[in-house]
């Protein structure tokens, strides 16, 4: 079996399924498996989002909400991300949320105890996370210890560190240029319109990357939208970036943190999708066995994304202070629950090898409605956690469901 045999045959999200059998669905004018899910998702997220609109009074879909929403969940997109590749290569990482808090606290100290200046504190916090992650990977790829118990020492080891940095005080308030990056809003050059200009060539862009991948599709033979599901799709998608940018210029138009979410999730989509390293990662869970034989190196290639995810994980710690303004040991308690809830409702597989960027980044909003919505209308921490636990179980199940069907 070759490298390219693997690549081809688990290619990001999708199931094995021969070329032949494709080309049928296609004639009979079904969606594969992965793009159905995909659309379950869009619908469940507009229920939810009607839901707490209507429940709220019309509070979820106010500027200021929004931009707090946002902010509330940017950290667990930007962990959500790195994630999903710890997942589809067969792990799990419990450990993130206490990176969160050791690299904040870092940050805190070497900013506010130091007076290291921010870009470099940032550089050294991204490093510290990347080699936190290194470090679990390690033992993980090399030493074949399951990463359910790597990860859930460094949970206790690094919550523990965080407490020895801060020495149970909290520090702060950081430079104004480090608040910028939680804190900060996207220059309107162009007044309020600033962020609809915007919105139009994302839309521009999003609209033109869908229709290169359906002309693809439709040369290959493989399942397409048709031109009225193309249009339907796309135009709706269209109409809410416009309307939510519509309704941020409303208030300070497009918070700085949203420009970095939109570059990561084009990054990992590009990479999950149309590189090398992508595919290997979706071999790698999908049958490490035929992964090794095809020549991949699959150690290297679970303690990378064990790394990637350490390096995120820091990103995301210096947002979290970044938008408190102060960094303290609880910093970061629980989050790793809402990014392995958001990965496992947007599609991912426990069983690894399955798996979309836009899932993912889906699922982390529903995550992040729900939260927002539960807060407004005076849901207690306590059942806003059964509630989410049941949302998670049922996701999973569903998503074992769609698995014993397959086969």
């Amino acid at each position: 079996m070759t490298d390219v045999t693997v690549s081809k045959s688990m290619s990001p999200g999708s199931d094995v399924v021969p070329r032949a059998a494709r080309g049928a669905g296609a004639r009979r004018g079904r969606l594969p498996m992965a793009q159905l899910r995909a659309y379950g998702l869009i619908v469940a997220l507009a229920v939810i989002t009607l839901f707490f609109e209507v429940a709220t009074g019309g509070v979820l879909f106010q500027p200021l909400n929004l931009t707090n929403l946002i902010l509330q969940n940017s950290y667990v997109v930007v962990m959500a991300l790195g994630m999903l590749l710890v997942i589809v290569a067969g792990h799990i990482d419990l450990s993130i949320g206490s990176v969160v808090g050791f690299v904040g606290a870092l940050a805190a100290l070497l900013m506010v105890r130091f007076h290291v200046d921010p870009f470099s504190a940032a550089l050294l916090c991204l490093a510290v996370g990347a080699v936190i992650g290194g470090l679990q990977g390690y033992f993980v790829a090399y030493l074949a210890i399951p990463s359910f118990i790597v990860t859930l020492a460094g949970m206790m080891v690094f919550r523990g560190l965080t407490q020895v940095l801060l020495q149970g005080t909290s520090i702060g308030p950081f430079p104004e240029v480090f608040q910028l990056l939680a804190k900060g809003f996207m220059v309107n050059v162009a007044g309020p319109w600033t962020s609809v200009l915007f919105a139009l060539a994302l839309v521009a862009t999003l609209i033109g990357l869908s229709w290169r991948r359906r002309q693809a599709r439709l040369r290959n033979g493989s399942p397409a939208d048709s031109t009225a599901a193309f249009i339907g799709r796309n135009g709706v998608t269209a109409i809410l970036i416009l309307a939510f940018a519509w309704q941020m210029s409303a208030y300070r138009g497009l918070p700085n943190v949203l420009l970095v979410l939109l570059a990561l999730v084009a990054l990992y989509g590009f990479v999950t999708a149309r590189t090398t390293i992508g595919r290997r990662i979706y071999a790698l869970g999908g049958n490490i066995k035929a992964a090794r034989l095809s020549g991949i190196k699959t150690e290297r290639l679970a303690f990378l994304t064990f790394a990637n995810m350490g390096a995120l994980a820091g990103l995301a710690g210096m947002i979290f202070v970044a938008r408190l303004n102060t960094a303290n040991s609880k910093a970061g308690v629980g989050l790793e629950l809402d990014v392995i809830a958001a990965c496992f409702i947007g599609g991912a597989s426990a069983a690894g090898g399955i798996g979309r960027v836009s899932g993912v980044v889906i699922g982390a909003f529903i995550i992040g409605i729900m939260n927002n919505g539960m807060s407004i209308l005076g849901i207690g921490v306590d059942w806003q956690q059964v509630i989410k636990g049941v949302v998670l179980l049922a996701a999973v199940c569903l998503d074992v469901h769609n698995k014993n069907n397959r086969l």
